[in-house]
């Protein structure tokens, strides 16, 4: 917006509800109301760890590669593009920030194989704009989108 206001992308209408419990933290297990999910997390080698098991950021990575492409298909099927074998892979990484804290960083990494490089840009900047992922984070992590 050229007027410098915040763009509303809170949901009017909440469709679903997703929930998990941690137990123990960064060190222990996830379980989903449903018992879909039911895994060990663990710290990664990098942060101290031993790695046995998933970590908060390859969820995250999981969460948010997979909303990008649903959006990204979306999209393409708006315009009448099928963007079969089209891939969306996600790295979040994970450091200190200046507030003492921690803070996350993600980039998304997008094939597009059939589609030519003006017209992927196109979409991937149309699906970034609707990706709930995308809104949640804008203004708040960095997020690089890389065309692979």
């Amino acid at each position: 917006m050229t007027d410098g206001s915040a763009v509303d992308t809170r949901p009017t209408k909440i469709m679903y509800v997703a929930e998990a419990t941690a137990h123990g933290g960064r060190e222990g297990y996830v379980t989903s109301q449903d018992g879909r999910l039911d895994l060990k997390v663990a710290m990664p080698p990098q942060l101290g760890g031993d790695g046995n098991g998933t970590n908060p950021e390859q969820l995250f990575a999981a969460g948010y590669s997979a909303c990008f492409h649903n959006a990204l298909i979306l999209v393409g099927n708006r315009e009448g593009y099928d963007l079969a074998g089209s891939t969306v892979a996600a790295k979040v990484g994970i450091g200190p920030n200046r507030q003492r804290g921690y803070g996350l960083a993600v980039a998304l990494t997008v094939s597009l194989p059939v589609v030519d490089p003006a017209l992927a840009t196109r979409l991937v900047d149309a699906a970034h704009e609707i990706c709930p992922y995308s809104n949640a984070t804008r203004g708040n992590i960095d997020v690089t989108i890389l065309l692979g």
